[in-house]
């Protein structure tokens, strides 16, 4: 007679450990990051940017974040600001990078405007209960000092104003090597892909769940 039983206890286990693995995966934090193509991993391959880096680095300390990457090539604040409401009802993080602005000063734009959008993204973001990291850039010297300093400015005035961390230059101690970056001169290397990490990650640490 065959016995029908053992499959049965097997294909139960199984369902058991698919659920229990299910049930971890739900309960898991996120830590989403919105950001332009420095985040989105432009011109790299699959996994070699400076998020999915970071996700590696939280599985390989046994962290429970499950990250999120919500970055778009070319984003600005404003299309960051527009997108964040959805995002944060869709994954309900508990920590939310904020890596934008670069877009809006190549492009000239309105440096109180962005002041405004990052501001207003910070605010969204802790009112939906989640702790915010502003990851800041500079601008070519070729814009001028006045708008360079007012835009580095941007960053740390949110970050001071919403009591929010701040990594001031996500491009800190390459940021002029030029070997560090492809030939657009723009966006960096596979290379730099740790350099970002290891500059954002001092400031992101206290904001993770304890292990």
């Amino acid at each position: 007679m065959v016995n029908l039983r053992l499959p049965f206890r097997f294909f139960a286990a199984v369902l058991l450990a698919l659920a229990a693995h299910a049930g971890a995966q739900s309960t898991a934090p996120t830590l989403l990051v919105v950001g332009d193509s420095i985040s989105a991993g432009y011109g790299l391959a699959r996994g070699e940017g400076w998020v999915d880096l970071l996700a590696a680095r939280l599985a390989e300390q046994g962290r429970r974040e499950r990250v999120v990457n919500a970055s778009i090539s070319g984003d600005t604040t404003a299309g960051g600001r527009a997108r964040l409401p959805a995002l944060l009802r869709e994954h309900r993080p508990s920590i939310v990078v904020i890596e934008l602005g670069g877009n809006d000063a190549l492009r000239g734009g309105n440096l109180q405007a962005t002041r405004e959008n990052l501001d207003a993204m910070v605010a969204a973001a802790q009112a939906a209960r989640a702790k915010v990291l502003i990851v800041g850039m500079k601008v070519p010297p070729n814009y001028g000092p006045a708008y360079a300093r007012t835009f580095d400015a941007v960053f740390t005035e949110v970050a001071k104003a919403r009591h929010a961390p701040v990594v001031p230059y996500v491009f800190a101690g390459f940021g002029e090597d030029l070997t560090q970056f492809q030939a657009d001169r723009i966006h960096p290397t596979a290379g730099a892909q740790q350099r970002i990490l290891d500059n954002v990650w001092p400031a992101l640490l206290p904001l993770l769940a304890k292990r």
